[in-house]
C-alpha cells in the first residue's frame, strides 16, 4: 500500500527540496569563486600559454653547432673588446685595433686606432668610435675614414650614430649642464644646442631629421627621467613629457613616440609626450632593448630564483612576462622577434609570448650579436658564430 502524505507532510518535503537546491547552488558558486581565485593568483603559469592561440609555430630547433673555418676570431686582450653589427659585416674593436669582418669570419680591414677608453657604436655600415671621457671621435667604414672631429677644451660624454649616416654628440660645457652638437654624413655641422638639464641619451627620429633626449632630473627627492623631442631645423623642443619615476639608461624613439629604458623600471612616452605605459622590475635589470616601438627586458630575481622576459608589443600594451628557466645574460630584438640569451641556450619569441626557436650554446658566452642568417656569440676571448633558423 503506498504511503500516505498529509498536508504538513508535503509542505515539509517541498521545503526540504527547495533548500537542497540552495544547498547546491551555493556549493557551486563556492567552487565556482575558488576556481576563479585559483586562476588570477596562478595565471603567470598559464597565461602566456594561451596568447597567440590561433597564431601558434612550429619551435624551431637549432643545432647550436659552432662554425669552422674562420671561427672562432680570437681576440688578444681579453674581454675589453666590443663588437657591432651592420650590413652584413661585423666590426670589433680592441685596446689598439678596428678590425671589420664578412659574416665566414674573412678579415676585411684592420685599422690602427690611438684612442684611450674607445667606446663603439655601429649604424648605417658605418663605425663610430669615440673617447669616452676624451676629446675626439671618428667615423669610418671598413674602405675609409669618412672624418674625425677634435673638442680641444670640452670632453665627451657620449655620441651616437643613425642609420643615415648622422652623428650626434654631448660634450661637457663651461656654462651648461652640456652641449649637443649633429654633423651630417660628410661630418658638416648642422645643430647645436645647450642644454640646461644634464642630458643622458638621445636616438635619432624621422628620418635623422631629430631626435628624442632624456634627462635625469630630482623631483620630490626621487630621481626621474624627462623625455623632450627637438627637430634640427626648428628652435625650441615639439615637447617635454613628465618625468617617468626611473633612472633612465637608454632611449629608443620611433613613430609614435619613445621607450625609455631604466636602471629599475621601464616606460613608454607617446608622440605628444605623455607617459602611456611604465613598468616596475620585480627583479634586477640585466639588459633591454627596442626596435620600431617593440621592446624587450630582461630581469633577474636571484632571491627567488626568478628570472623573466618582459615584451612589451607597442607604446600602449601591457608586459607580457615569460618565465625563463635559467638566468638571463642578454637580449636583443631583429626583424620582430625578441632574442635571449640563457646560461645555456638562445631563445627567440615573437611578442604574442610564443617560443619561436631555440638553441643550446655553451654557458660562458658573455652576449651575442644576431644577423640574417647567424647568431655570434661573445666568449671573453673569442667569438664564435652558430646558424639560426627563427
Amino acid at each position: 500500500m503506498p504511503k500516505m502524505y498529509d498536508a504538513d507532510d508535503i509542505v515539509d518535503l517541498k521545503n526540504r527540496k527547495r533548500r537542497r537546491k540552495r544547498l547546491k547552488r551555493f556549493i557551486l558558486i563556492l567552487l565556482a569563486a575558488a576556481v576563479g581565485t585559483g586562476l588570477y593568483f596562478t595565471r603567470d603559469k598559464w597565461y602566456n600559454k594561451l596568447r597567440g592561440i590561433g597564431e601558434q609555430y612550429r619551435t624551431i630547433v637549432n643545432s647550436g653547432k659552432l662554425a669552422e673555418g674562420n671561427f672562432p676570431i680570437e681576440i688578444s686582450g681579453g674581454a675589453d673588446y666590443q663588437l657591432g653589427f651592420t650590413d652584413s659585416k661585423m666590426i670589433l674593436i680592441s685596446d689598439t685595433y678596428t678590425y671589420y669582418y664578412d659574416t665566414d669570419g674573412a678579415l676585411l680591414k684592420k685599422r690602427q686606432h690611438t684612442y684611450n677608453n674607445t667606446v663603439l657604436r655601429t649604424s648605417g655600415g658605418r663605425a663610430l668610435l669615440y673617447e669616452n671621457g676624451g676629446n675626439e671621435l671618428s667615423v669610418e667604414d671598413e674602405d675609409e675614414v669618412f672624418y674625425t672631429k677634435s673638442f680641444s677644451k670640452r670632453l665627451i660624454l657620449f655620441a651616437r650614430i643613425s642609420e643615415q649616416g648622422y652623428t650626434a654628440v654631448v660634450t661637457t660645457s663651461d656654462n651648461y649642464s652640456c652641449e649637443l652638437e649633429v654633423y651630417d654624413k660628410r661630418g658638416k655641422f648642422i645643430y647645436g644646442r645647450e642644454c640646461i638639464e644634464m642630458v643622458s641619451d638621445l636616438s635619432f627620429i624621422n628620418g635623422s631629421k631629430g631626435c628624442v633626449l632624456s634627462y635625469i632630473s630630482a623631483e620630490n627627492g626621487q630621481l626621474v627621467t624627462n623625455v623632450q623631442e627637438i627637430s634640427f631645423s626648428k628652435k625650441g623642443e615639439h615637447w617635454t613629457s613628465p618625468g617617468l619615476n626611473m633612472l633612465g639608461l637608454d632611449i629608443y624613439g620611433f613613430d609614435n613616440g619613445a621607450f625609455v629604458f631604466g636602471a629599475d623600471a621601464c616606460g613608454y612616452v607617446d608622440s605628444n609626450g605623455q607617459i602611456s605605459s611604465y613598468y616596475s622590475y620585480d627583479g634586477d635589470c640585466v639588459a633591454g632593448a627596442s626596435e620600431e616601438g617593440k621592446s624587450a627586458v630582461i630581469v633577474n630575481n636571484e632571491d627567488r630564483r626568478k628570472y623573466t622576459l618582459a615584451l612589451f608589443s607597442s607604446g600602449k600594451a601591457e608586459a607580457r612576462i615569460i618565465d625563463l628557466e635559467e638566468p638571463s645574460i642578454d637580449v636583443t630584438i631583429y626583424d620582430d622577434l625578441a632574442y635571449v640569451m640563457c646560461q645555456g641556450k638562445i631563445l627567440a619569441y615573437d611578442f604574442n609570448g610564443g617560443l619561436r626557436s631555440i638553441a643550446d650554446v655553451n654557458d660562458s658566452y658573455t652576449g651575442f650579436v644576431r644577423s640574417d642568417d647567424h647568431i655570434f656569440l661573445k666568449g671573453y676571448n673569442k667569438i664564435d658564430r652558430i646558424d639560426y633558423e627563427s
